[in-house]
């Protein structure tokens, strides 16, 4: 049966016992007399048919859906502009990504919803340059740099075998479909090595730097079905940033839904459900938002349970706990382009097993819009939060330990622009995991956002997706 909308679709605002004819009319508390207080007046009362709370990835996916399906929506964000941990900034003429991200042009969800020609995707060099024993050893991927990846044969990151063993495991994650991945039986993705065979050098050197910085996961304790994902998704496509910086991903999005039905700006403190499948949100501001159809809340674990803080949650999957956060650390560096040791749009992993950097690159030779045009932006990443040491310490070290990969000659000359510290970059996914959650948790309410699925861009995009799918089935099922 096709869903149909209530007859209060549109958005109004209501007394809490009138609704007005005019869809943006406030009404008036009458002047009260000298000798008396004035009556508190009552929340003004707004209503949407779908509120979605955030605006990130996950959000933006569940407004581009129901804004597909012609459902018309109100889509509040907290802070003042869209994205999440997803945003760039603009510093002395330099795009600064908020923490290290790359976009990889496999995403199936992303294909789907962005268009990549807009997007100006620069790509990176398709393998990466590893620091170990005192040099750099280059690990590239054989079908796109088949002469780079002979002459690396023989370094000493992995054996033969190993490299071998990379292909094996191209082709194995190549025979499965992305949903048998996400449902595959799984192990942590440091055993899932060790099963295959790869050796300790090749996993010390080279995978706990790369798919390290990419869970932000040093231990390699992340699901193998994760890992799969991403290991196909590699195979496929390429390491990507926008020309723009990671935040027109978001924007790109914004931009294509109704100009009234994002509110930036807009906290919301709390949910509320009377068992109905109509929750109310209500806001920092005081004022009250009645959904019609239902909520979809796309924030960070953290957040969910803030807002929803004293109510009924479900609890967790058997065997399922709540894990710590993966966390980083990432800080820019200008430098004038004489100063750029490399011109190559490689990343640079840290294989030595020393030192707190894990992994960096030159932005602007990925992209050079990233900068001005006589200048150069370096982007070093850390995994963990660092709590206990001051920024300027931070800095201190991660200056010393570039100098001993580039010279000091050259990197003592860079100037630091902006360190970012996240504490939420990304939900731990070791094992056990459930990465198709349900994602109705009451009557009305629903869930979105990479702690959903998986820890990734898509995984954001496909949660957003599923939630809608979720409301507009549970709501056709209510009205049969």
């Amino acid at each position: 049966m096709p869903l149909t909308l209530p007859p209060s679709s549109s958005f109004s605002f209501l007394s809490p016992t009138t609704k007005s004819t005019h869809s943006h009319r406030f009404f008036t508390i009458p002047h009260a007399s000298t000798t008396q207080l004035a009556p508190k007046p009552p929340p003004v009362i707004k209503t949407a048919p779908v509120i979605v709370i955030g605006a990130g990835l996950a959000g933006l996916a569940a407004a581009t859906r129901l804004n597909s399906d012609n459902i018309p929506f109100l889509l509040l964000e907290a802070s003042d502009g869209v994205g999440g941990r997803v945003r760039t900034d603009v510093v002395d003429g330099f795009l600064l990504d908020r923490g290290f991200q790359i976009f990889i042009t496999a995403y199936p969800e992303a294909q789907k919803l962005l268009n990549y020609n807009e997007l100006n995707l620069r790509k990176f060099y398709s393998g990466a340059r590893i620091y170990y024993d005192g040099k750099f050893h280059t690990v590239a991927d054989p079908l796109r740099h088949f002469s780079d990846s002979l002459l690396s044969l023989g370094n000493p990151i992995g054996s033969v075998l190993d490299k071998l063993l990379i292909a094996l495991t191209r082709v194995r994650v190549l025979s499965n479909s992305y949903e048998e991945i996400m449902s595959a039986d799984e192990v942590s993705t440091i055993q899932l090595l060790k099963n295959i065979g790869f050796s300790d050098s090749m996993i010390g050197r080279f995978f706990r730097p790369f798919f390290g910085g990419i869970f932000f996961d040093p231990q390699l304790e992340t699901t193998s079905r994760l890992f799969d994902f991403i290991f196909k998704c590699l195979a496929l496509g390429d390491n990507t940033l926008p020309a723009k910086g990671i935040g027109e991903i978001p924007n790109q999005l914004a931009a294509k839904l109704p100009s009234d039905s994002l509110l930036l700006n807009t906290k919301v403190v709390s949910v509320d459900s009377d068992d109905s499948n109509s929750p109310s949100v209500t806001l920092e501001s005081g004022e009250i938002l009645k959904s019609e159809l239902g909520v979809i809340m796309a924030v960070e674990q953290p957040a969910v349970d803030k807002i929803l803080a004293g109510k009924k949650q479900p609890p967790p999957p058997p065997g399922q706990r709540k894990k710590p956060a993966r966390s980083t650390v990432c800080l820019y560096f200008s430098m004038d382009q004489d100063q750029v040791p490399v011109q190559d749009p490689v990343l640079f992993l840290n294989g030595s097993g020393k030192g707190i950097i894990n992994n960096m690159f030159f932005a602007t030779n990925v992209a050079p819009s990233y900068g001005p045009s006589n200048k150069a932006l370096a982007s070093v990443s850390l995994i963990g939060l660092y709590e206990n040491t001051a920024d300027d310490d931070l800095r201190a070290e991660v200056i010393k330990e570039l100098s001993g990969w580039f010279g000091a000659s050259k990197v003592e000359s860079w100037r630091h622009l902006r360190t970012y510290r996240i504490g939420f970059a990304q939900p731990n996914q070791s094992p056990p995991t459930d990465l198709m959650k349900n994602p109705n948790i009451g009557p009305g309410l629903y869930l979105c956002g990479d702690y959903m699925t998986s820890a990734t861009f898509d995984g954001a995009l496909v949660s957003g997706r599923r939630a809608v799918e979720a409301l507009l089935k549970d709501r056709a099922l209510a009205l049969v």
